[in-house]
């Protein structure tokens, strides 16, 4: 047979296989994607910039019943998702599910497509307080929400549990052909880790930017390799939005007792030493336990290895204190957090695969010491609740919990032992987000719960001057406190479905009755 190029070619080639003859310089543009599709707009002298939203769903000829992605790090500054479900709203397309990685406050139009039948599924792996987790718990949504992991969600999306028809990025700034990144531009998030997975591997890419430069946009995160269309619209967000509750060490007497003990248990139990790894979060008492690890770092001239997660400034600066090696980063929380990505070559953005993916080569939760975590309500397996609140509502979802508690070598829940008169210690959590056996230590202003299955941390401390109790003493003691609070009624009607990062079901949330 002959190609187009008029080369007489065999059809079978031995040691090579079946042969696909050249067909025309243009011919095969779009076969080597993941679907076979013709993509017109990678073609030279084709562009990819479009004038409108509008434009760009007519362009992926977006459809009834598909899935649709928002890879978001605005967090409640985030304008895409309200922007792009407006104009698919206007076009009468149903039947959607929407796979977020966050849903907040600002989300709050969601709920009329949700009860349109716009919106029929949703996926996320943080639900915040506010309208649309209300909607979900009234049983709007038709079909159950779905709560994954910050390592589960790329995991379903690679392993095509959760395949994208169109994802929507949100891109601070961004070129003409397709290249984004988030140090930039007005509303410079840093890192785009979440995003990289929805580009890699949905069928259609469109990024949305406020803040178009020549190409190419350099530093580049997500590269024009994977993005169809480029849309420019007046804002995409407002970075203000990112931070979602307290970003300042606590002053709170019971709140810097917890994070004494927490960071004492830690220096005790020996992981504070060269080369040691750190995640905390930004909450008021986990960034006080930062700082208490700070202190002995600094005391014992320790250096770690890295730290890791959602990072504040709190961490660039003991990075920029020789305290670690390096920093690596799928969420900036604040300005400094920002311009230390752009600027410093040891502070690295990493995926959300990379980050906790179980299905990978390696997830860098698995190199995690220590990690510091929070807990909505505890039982006495060490089963951990972040997803629902104390009325069984939806106030949050796994995000990187369970991924760094299965990954870490030391996983420390650090809570009040009371919250809004109600003991956090219970028989049975409402909503199991994190197993109890990745679960190793508890730690209140009341004392302190080594996991049983953790015998080396119990041999290791036998003799410390720590407050160490089992959990059921520190359960009786929150209830004495308390009372035993009546047990919320449910009713059997499935609203969402939370999913542990390997895809497994580990628990559901049912629908409260009225």
């Amino acid at each position: 047979m002959k190609n187009a190029a008029g080369v007489e070619l065999p059809e079978f080639i031995k040691g090579y296989g079946e042969v696909k003859p050249f067909a025309g310089a243009f011919a095969g543009y779009g076969q080597v994607r993941k679907v076979a599709v013709r993509l017109d707009s990678v073609q030279p002298g084709k562009t990819k910039l479009l004038e409108s939203i509008d434009e760009a769903i007519e362009k992926v000829n977006l459809r009834d019943g598909m899935t649709i992605s928002f890879p978001s790090h605005l967090r409640n500054g985030d304008y895409v998702i309200n922007q792009v479900m407006e104009v698919i709203a206007a076009k009468g397309i149903r039947d959607l599910h929407l796979a977020a990685t966050h849903i907040f406050p600002i989300h709050e139009p969601l709920v009329d497509y949700i009860k349109r039948g716009v919106v029929t599924g949703l996926s996320a792996s943080y639900i915040s307080p506010g309208a649309v987790a209300k909607a979900i718990m009234k049983g709007y949504l038709k079909n159950p929400a779905v709560l994954r992991s910050h390592g589960g969600r790329p995991r379903a999306i690679e392993g095509g549990e959760l395949h994208i028809d169109v994802a929507f990025i949100g891109a601070p700034t961004a070129d003409a052909y397709g290249n984004i990144n988030g140090v930039q531009g007005k509303a410079a998030c840093g890192t785009l880790s979440y995003g990289i997975a929805d580009a890699e591997y949905a069928d259609k890419v469109v990024v949305i930017t406020d803040n178009l430069v020549p190409y190419p946009a350099c530093p580049i995160e997500i590269s024009q390799d994977y993005v169809d269309y480029v849309v420019t619209v007046d804002s995409i967000g407002d970075p203000s939005g990112i931070v979602s509750g307290t970003l300042s060490v606590t002053k709170d007497p019971v709140g810097l007792r917890i994070a004494s003990l927490a960071a004492q248990f830690i220096d005790e139990a020996g992981y504070i030493k060269d080369g040691m790894s750190f995640q905390s979060g930004a909450g008021g008492t986990s960034l006080a336990v930062t700082a208490e690890v700070r202190k002995r770092m600094k005391e014992k001239k320790v250096v770690g290895s890295f730290a890791a997660g959602g990072v504040t400034g709190y961490i660039v600066d003991m990075m920029n204190e020789g305290l670690f090696r390096s920093v690596f980063d799928v969420q900036c929380f604040d300005l400094k957090a920002i311009a230390s990505y752009r600027d410093n070559p040891k502070h690295q953005g990493m995926s959300g695969s990379l980050y906790g993916n179980p299905n990978t080569k390696g997830a860098l939760v698995n190199n995690l010491d220590i990690m510091i975590l929070g807990a909505t309500e505890i039982d006495t397996d060490f089963n951990v609740n972040v997803i629902t609140g104390s009325d069984g509502i939806i106030m949050g979802g796994s995000g990187g919990h369970n991924d760094t508690a299965a990954g870490s070598k030391l996983a420390i829940i650090v809570t009040n032992l009371i919250k809004g008169r109600l003991p956090v210690v219970k028989s049975k959590v409402t909503t199991v987000a994190t197993p109890g056996e990745t679960v190793d230590v508890l730690v209140t202003e009341r004392g302190i719960a080594i996991n049983p299955r953790r015998s080396d941390l119990i041999e290791k401390l036998k003799d410390s001057a720590l407050p160490l109790v089992p959990i059921e003493t520190l359960r009786e003691m929150a209830e004495r406190l308390t009372g035993v609070p009546k047990p919320i009624p449910f009713s059997d009607e499935i609203v969402a479905v939370v999913e542990y990062r390997d895809g497994s079901v580990i628990d559901v949330v049912k629908k409260p009755l009225d």
